[in-house]
């Protein structure tokens, strides 16, 4: 069993070190926001095929939906309500292997079983956005991902 799941990590890893590199491509000539916030979460969600994969923007002391890719969403989020609000309020990424077990989880969608979320913050370190992202299998996320995410968000 542990061996099947250092496979799993390790090609986990491999896709996030191929992905990075294609992103900074993509986006680096992009002076528009939105648009890398779109591209990103587009080439996330085609290669891990996430559940949803999306960017909720800090505007007026709400989250308020931006770019994405999947089913319906909430379009607002409060500061501190929810998994995002909360990785908003507390400025840290957020693993939940399990939605359900999360106190004050947000069901925007009945199929999403485990989440991630990352703060994006602006040169000043304020957070201007958390990029989201769902699986609808239980404990989908972990170190490796925070790790990778991270670094992703970091160049937007």
């Amino acid at each position: 069993m542990a061996e099947h799941l250092d496979i799993i990590q390790g090609g986990k890893q491999e896709k996030y070190a191929a992905l990075l590199p294609q992103i900074q491509s993509v986006i680096e000539d992009e002076p528009d926001q939105i648009a890398r916030m779109a591209n990103i979460a587009a080439m996330l969600h085609e290669t891990f095929r996430f559940w949803w994969t999306g960017f909720y923007r800090v505007f007026d002391k709400e989250l308020v939906l931006g770019p994405f890719q999947g089913p319906l969403a909430c379009t607002r989020i409060r500061r501190g309500r929810g998994v995002c609000g909360t990785a908003w309020q507390e400025n840290q990424t957020q693993i939940v292997p399990d939605v359900e077990q999360f106190p004050g989880h947000i069901a925007c969608s009945s199929a999403s079983r485990s989440e991630i979320v990352v703060p994006v913050h602006n040169g000043k370190g304020d957070v201007v956005a958390v990029l989201d992202i769902d699986s609808a299998e239980l404990g989908t996320f972990d170190e490796t991902d925070k790790l990778w995410l991270e670094r992703i968000v970091a160049i937007l």
